[in-house]
């Protein structure tokens, strides 16, 4: 089977880029284990049904820092929200169906083809293309890359996502129901029998203040496994909706929605709808970071600028 000239390219990338030593990609069917140095970091379900995501999910000195349920029971964790997934990227309206929770089983993400899997520019990269299905409509296609590294000591996960229309325009609705989320492992969150989360936003809203509010990231830090540790959420200035809003909740949800205008902001139904016409895209991107302790809002605000900042245009060789 011909692989798709993108995916040659991307292979060709990784042939010729310098490798990370420490990091470590092994694909096991549709599973794409990472690893940093001899220690896990995240596991990539490129093919779970009915949406992909990312389980179990590692942050400095192996401390799990997302919720096991559904994907595992653990005695005493919360058994709400099914549909929260570790990691993953879903929306609630996208013409009109739910592909956040689904809960008729109508929609779902279906890869098309092979994860493509990569060391590339000292991150491990998986690439995979999906259809966004509702019964047998074609409702989008999306090409969406993972990118696992390290910054400053952190962990790091880029997430960039590109949505293109199926045979109609794509109508991304306005609804809190979304969009890019984790579910934090119980400990983290501000409110549950294990809770010992604080939220920050970069905007210095606090816990139950951080809920629908527009920020340029947010963090979750507490304490897991007795280590000090959080977990930051960034969103990129060239997102639509930036700095967007964040469906985030005390028990353990975080969400950069950047269409929820109605439910965050009491506009009009509708007022926060996006439509990309057919032969246009939309993409998104966002980095999650995973850090210990030590990280005050001024080092998260220093790491958002750096990740934030457009790559410098280097000058001609001059002869």
């Amino acid at each position: 089977m011909r692989r798709p000239a993108a995916a040659l390219a991307f292979a060709l990338a990784a042939a010729t880029a310098c490798t990370a030593p420490r990091l470590a990609v092994q694909r096991e069917r549709d599973l794409v284990h990472i690893a940093l140095g001899a220690a896990p970091f995240a596991t990539v379900h490129t093919a779970a049904s009915p949406r992909p995501f990312v389980f179990p999910l590692f942050g400095p000195d192996g401390v799990p820092m997302t919720r096991s349920f559904p994907m595992a029971t653990v005695a005493g964790e919360e058994t709400d929200h099914p549909h929260h997934q570790s990691l993953w990227f879903a929306h609630g309206s996208v013409d009109g169906f739910d592909f956040w929770q689904g809960t008729a089983h109508r929609e779902r993400m279906e890869l098309v083809g092979e994860p493509v899997v990569a060391i590339v520019d000292g991150q491990a990269r998986v690439r995979c293309t999906y259809r966004w299905l509702a019964d047998d409509t074609l409702v989008a296609t999306e090409e969406r890359e993972l990118a696992f590294g390290e910054s400053d000591g952190a962990r790091t996960i880029d997430v960039t996502t590109t949505l293109r229309p199926g045979a109609a325009p794509l109508v991304l609705g306005d609804t809190k129901e979304g969009s890019f989320a984790v579910r934090v492992h119980p400990a983290l969150a501000v409110q549950s029998k294990a809770a010992t989360g604080h939220l920050t936003n970069s905007e210095g809203a606090r816990d139950a203040a951080v809920w629908g509010r527009r920020a340029r990231w947010i963090d979750d830090s507490g304490v897991v496994d007795g280590r000090e540790v959080g977990l930051a959420m960034f969103d990129h200035p060239q997102n639509h909706g930036h700095p967007t809003w964040w469906h985030a909740r005390t028990y353990g949800l975080l969400a950069a929605n950047p269409f929820g205008v109605h439910d965050f902001e009491k506009k009009p139904e509708h007022a926060g709808d996006l439509t990309v016409p057919v032969g246009q895209s939309l993409t998104l991107r966002y980095r999650v970071l995973l850090h210990g302790a030590g990280w005050s809002a001024e080092r998260i605000t220093a790491a958002w600028d750096a990740w934030a900042a457009p790559a410098p245009i280097s000058e001609p060789t001059r002869r």
